[in-house]
């Protein structure tokens, strides 16, 4: 942590992250819940300014064939669309996280009956929702010829007789930030906040894997870190069953294929 205090200082932010997180693994492990709290600002903030560095550029991509290059990666905001899938968007984000390009990336399914966008975000969970196409005023006013996927393009009014599909909606930087809030906010309902402050803390860890840009995720782990602090050894002896109880049951499913296979 002190070296990501030293590169948040020095707006290296992703070497800010990466030391986070690898602050973060180590201390769920232990687990020590107050460090894994005081890590989450820090986590938060660098991810907060790779989020604003990308929709400061006003590049949009609209990425519905193959994926770029790393080497043609730009920042941006990309749009990942039919017939790429969740999958193809965690991929695009990895790749840019590698090569140290702030990017925010949504993952657009076919428009609900209803007009609605499903979006959808692949991690250590499946996160998927819906949001309202962007306003007609950003759409272009003639289908635009193939671009490339880093190419970005530029959104222009039309009237509504030359209105194309809702398909063919570009959206605008603000809609991608709107999307990704959306998506961090059915993340954080999907959590039972019933469930024991040790466990809201295993299923906020999973959901901040698969939505990463959301800054409310980053406190709410926080909060529950702090709650299962709070709950003191009973807490900690209740996680430690719990990883007991899966473990025994992954071997329990061993046994029985190893039994299926002898017979």
């Amino acid at each position: 942590m002190e070296r990501a205090s030293a590169a948040l200082v020095e707006r290296r932010y992703f070497d800010c992250e990466r030391h986070c997180l690898e602050a973060l693994e180590l201390a769920h492990q232990q687990p020590d819940y107050e460090r894994m709290a005081r890590i989450c600002l820090p986590l938060q903030e660098a991810r907060r300014q790779k989020r604003d560095q990308a929709a400061d550029s006003r590049r949009i991509f609209v990425v519905d064939d193959q994926l770029p290059a790393p080497d043609q990666l730009r920042a941006g905001c990309y749009l990942v669309k039919p017939p790429r899938v969740g999958l193809d968007g965690r991929m695009l984000r990895e790749m840019c996280e590698k090569k140290d390009i702030p990017a925010i990336v949504i993952t657009r399914e076919p428009t609900t009956r209803t007009g609605f966008w499903p979006i959808v975000a692949l991690g250590p969970i499946t996160i998927r929702t819906r949001i309202g196409p962007p306003p007609a005023e950003t759409r272009p006013t003639t289908k635009p010829r193939k671009k490339k996927a880093t190419e970005p393009v530029e959104p222009a009014p039309v009237s509504a007789a030359t209105a194309p599909s809702a398909d063919d909606v570009l959206p605008p930087v603000e809609w991608f930030l709107a999307a990704a809030e959306v998506l961090g906010d059915a993340a954080i309902a999907s959590v039972d906040p019933a469930r024991p402050a040790y466990a809201r803390v295993e299923d906020l860890l999973m959901r901040l894997g698969t939505v990463p840009d959301h800054e409310k995720l980053h406190q709410r782990l926080a909060e529950a870190c702090m709650q299962a602090l709070r709950d003191g050894p009973l807490g900690g002896k209740a996680r430690a069953d719990l990883l007991g109880e899966v473990e025994d049951l992954v071997l329990d499913v061993d046994d029985l294929e190893q039994d299926e296979e002898i017979n």
